[in-house]
């Protein structure tokens, strides 16, 4: 099956797998000089870039779901700020003009994920 992966920034590796570790990823790949985390299947892939300042990160990407609500419930029980504003944050899923329900996850390094929920008749 062909994809694509998104490629992330990341400071610290060990705070980025700790961090995402708290929403069911894991590792399934690591070295110096690259991270790879899956949940299910989905894949996060991230080189280092210690000196990145999140505030003025302007990585992003896509992550498209079949159980949108899942991955935000545990975005809360590991206590992400619901916010407009910080870094880490979420905010909460809602209806986008294009018709698809997305949240937005900012990560700790300040990479943006909006989560996308599957349409059911994909």
């Amino acid at each position: 099956m062909d994809h694509a992966t998104p490629n992330l920034p990341a400071r610290d590796f060990l705070k980025t797998e700790r961090f995402y570790s708290k929403l069911g990823f894991a590792a399934s790949y690591r070295s110096g000089h690259w991270l790879i985390l899956r949940r299910g299947d989905v894949q996060l892939e991230y080189f280092p870039w210690p000196d990145l300042e999140p505030g003025a990160n302007s990585h992003s990407c896509s992550v498209r779901l079949d159980d949108l609500d899942a991955l935000v419930e545990q975005c809360r029980k590991a206590d992400i700020p619901e916010a407009r504003e910080g870094i880490p944050r979420i905010v909460p899923p809602q209806r986008d003009i294009s018709g698809l329900t997305i949240a937005y996850l900012i990560d700790p390094d300040g990479s943006l994920l909006r989560l996308v929920q599957n349409p059911e008749d994909r």
